[in-house]
């Protein structure tokens, strides 16, 4: 995916997600094992979300396209990231799947 394209997805996912209540704390969190788009907080709930921007659907659905691998990767960087706390709070991976303008959310998407 064309990098400027990524950015903008996110960047609609972060807006849509905080009209919604959520609450930003991380843009691209990265570590050796990956990366996350956002991290959020719904509540007291962290939500780690995936994003995934496609025009039209010639290549699929935005939402296929988050394989076994990738979740695994996404929990990697979920871990590091819940390692800086002395207890876990409640925690689930979200999906985002933008198709043009359309915002297909998908909530606790794996486990």
């Amino acid at each position: 995916m064309n990098i400027n394209k990524g950015k903008y997805g996110e960047a609609i996912a972060c807006v849509f997600l905080q009209k919604q209540g959520l609450v930003l704390l991380e843009r691209n969190f990265r570590t050796r094992f990956g990366e996350i788009d956002l991290i959020m907080q719904d509540e007291k709930t962290i939500v780690f979300v995936e994003v995934k921007y496609r025009t039209s659907l010639d290549y699929g659905s935005p939402l296929e396209s988050i394989t076994l691998r990738k979740q695994n990767k996404i929990k990697k960087v979920a871990s590091y990231y819940l390692s800086r706390f002395t207890h876990w709070p409640p925690c689930r991976f979200d999906v985002l799947g933008i198709i043009d303008n359309e915002i297909i959310w998908v909530k606790g998407a794996f486990a």
